[in-house]
């Protein structure tokens, strides 16, 4: 099917911002592998089978296929697999296990997030000390080089997206040519190699060499690395430009694969696979083609920012996370975002790992167990939702893909002595924030239910008709006006302050970019009114020219905050979210001598 010039920019796009990741792990993945195995014509034939077939089926089926035709408003991610289960599961046992499942995703999404780019920056960088007279820089000048060329890709991640995506797509496409036209070449060396097309090579491989072959497999899942950032990421490009754009990244993967398979087989290093073959095949081509991995290792990291963005998005609008502030970088589509804390917090741990291991080779033996889990709980919750709907097909080829996924998952336990325990460890800490927000919201709403309207107009009108009000107008935030905020009873009939004319804040925002309307509901009950603002996700609100233009001129703004205390543990943890999450009110412009927090101490135990 033809593709338009739009559509074929956006496939150029969707190559800079969904596909770095997986596109770059060329460089480092052969050469992992080869840390197993003596680099023999069967080894060869075997390893390249595998990743050749690795990469069909867990990204080309798994995720392309089967996860892509699962999504919501266009988002996709572990998420959103749980939220499709929402709807076809009862609350209870079944559900809460789903919930649980979502958070390790998640986690284990992060920690994989954090890792994926000081590796991938690293490999690269490392390709330096081949260009000649370069070949003693130290390890320190080159940690220091990866190290600065972070710190700028998080600096410029301000920008937003899609402007970074027009930037970082012909790059990659130039990548993705280059990684197939040195392949090409390489495989004219060793044409033999082709043979590893065949999955059969790939069985022989692992029934012949046994616990070598398991071993092996714990960095052959390094060629998937960024697939469910791929998922992830399909709410910044949508589905149909991604898998086009794989449609053109598998082949160039593929023939880069086989190249090196092929330069190692002609008698070529085992170590810096990729950039050895391109030095010895094209040596005046080295420079440039070292630059552009450089470009494309800081565009690979990229893409699981871009992906970490989009999971907390999703996290904070199923309330899994508290809210926090988010810069939205599109008008096309409202999960291009830009999340400031997120940006800091995970450049600084990128950092810390990038320190702490020192180089590609340290961290390869690190990388890969937080992927597998991921692609394990993808996986199953996709088989949940495939066999609840009755999709046959799907459902058994999901529960075949389990089985492979289980595989290289239990593979990348071997590498736990090795550094693996830093993605547990990274993954761990939002496991438990997660957890601790989910159950203290739902612990908080058990203890401080909200009041159904009726039932708060009619205690209101008794108030209102025997308490004497306060003069002039009292504005109160509240998310729901149906279900009114525990806060908002608090004031009226426990505190007695009543104002002679009160009114309900509400602000909705839409799925649509733009655009502001509000409603103003003056019939509620005797000095009470709704005034409601429905707003587009880009557009900054300034509430007090709204209010204005309805004629009201508030004497005070109220809002309510929980202080949370407690003396246990895990409640402790909720209660520090709490106290380090942002008031939903300071997002708008308001005046500050109007605005009365009011605090409601609830004590958990």
């Amino acid at each position: 099917m033809p593709v338009s010039g739009n559509g074929r920019s956006r496939v150029i796009k969707s190559l800079g911002l969904v596909f770095g990741d997986i596109g770059t792990s060329p460089i480092y993945t052969v050469g992992a592998i080869l840390l197993f195995l003596l680099p023999t014509t069967g080894n060869i034939l075997g390893i390249i089978s595998l990743v050749i077939w690795t990469l069909f089926t867990i990204i080309t089926v798994q995720y392309v296929w089967l996860a892509m035709s699962l999504g919501t408003k266009g988002e996709g991610g572990t998420i959103v697999l749980r939220g499709i289960l929402a709807t076809l599961l009862k609350p209870g046992i079944a559900f809460s296990a789903v919930t649980i499942l979502t958070v390790a995703g998640v986690a284990l999404f992060i920690g994989d997030g954090v890792i994926t780019p000081a590796i991938s920056i690293l490999s690269a960088v490392e390709g330096i000390t081949l260009v000649p007279g370069l070949s003693g820089l130290a390890g320190a000048d080159v940690l220091l080089i990866a190290i600065l060329i972070a710190i700028g890709l998080f600096v410029i991640q301000k920008k937003g997206t899609e402007h970074i995506a027009w930037l970082f797509g012909p790059v990659m496409l130039v990548w993705f040519v280059a990684l197939g036209v040195t392949g090409a070449i390489a495989i004219l060396a060793a044409p033999q190699v082709l043979l590893a097309l065949s999955p059969t090579y790939a069985f022989a491989f692992v029934m012949e060499n046994g616990i070598t072959s398991f071993f092996v497999m714990s960095a052959v899942i390094l060629c998937v690395t960024g697939g469910e950032a791929l998922y992830a990421d399909m709410g910044h490009m949508g589905r149909e430009p991604i898998v086009k754009g794989w449609y053109c990244v598998f082949p160039a993967l593929v023939i880069s694969y086989l190249g090196q398979g092929a330069y190692v087989m002609a008698g070529g290093a085992t170590k810096n696979v990729l950039f050895s073959m391109v030095n010895t095949i094209i040596p005046i081509g080295y420079v440039p083609f070292l630059l552009l991995s450089i470009c494309a290792t800081v565009i690979a990291s990229q893409a699981m920012i871009s992906g970490m963005f989009s999971i907390v998005y999703q996290a904070m609008n199923t309330r899994l996370l508290p809210r926090m502030k988010i810069d939205y970088t599109s008008a096309d589509l409202r999960s291009q975002i830009y999340i400031d804390t997120i940006n800091w917090v995970l450049m600084a741990a990128v950092l810390v790992v990038m320190i702490g291991f020192g180089s590609s080779e340290n961290l390869s033996s690190a990388y890969g167990l937080a992927v597998a889990g991921t692609m394990l709980i993808s996986a199953i919750l996709m088989l949940l939702i495939f066999v609840l709907r009755a999709e046959a097909v799907k459902a058994m080829v999901c529960g075949l893909l389990i089985e492979v996924d289980i595989l290289f998952l239990l593979s990348s336990f071997v590498k736990i002595p090795a550094g693996a325990y830093w993605s547990i460890l990274i993954a761990a800490l939002p496991f438990v924030i997660i957890l601790a927000y989910i159950r203290g919201q739902e612990r908080l709403h058990e203890m401080l239910k909200p009041v159904p309207l009726d039932e708060f107009i009619k205690k209101y009108t008794v108030a209102y008709e025997t308490l004497p009000r306060i003069h002039g107008t009292a504005l109160y935030f509240t998310g729901d006006v149906c279900q009114v905020s525990p806060y908002i009873p608090q004031i009226f009939f426990q505190n007695e302050i009543l104002y002679e004319n009160n009114i309900f804040v509400s602000v909705i925002i839409r799925d649509e970019p733009f655009g502001i309307a509000t409603d103003f509901d003056t019939n509620l009950a005797p000095g009470l009114q709704v005034f409601t603002i429905r707003c587009g996700y880009m557009e900054i609100v300034d509430i007090i020219p709204l209010l204005r233009a309805q004629g009201i001129e508030e004497k005070t703004i109220f809002y309510g905050i929980e202080n949370i205390v407690s003396d246990r543990f895990f409640w402790k943890i909720y209660s520090i979210i709490k106290k380090v999450s942002p008031p939903f009110i300071q997002f708008y412009t308001l005046p500050p001598e109007k605005i009365h927090g009011v605090v409601t101490r609830v004590m958990m135990r």
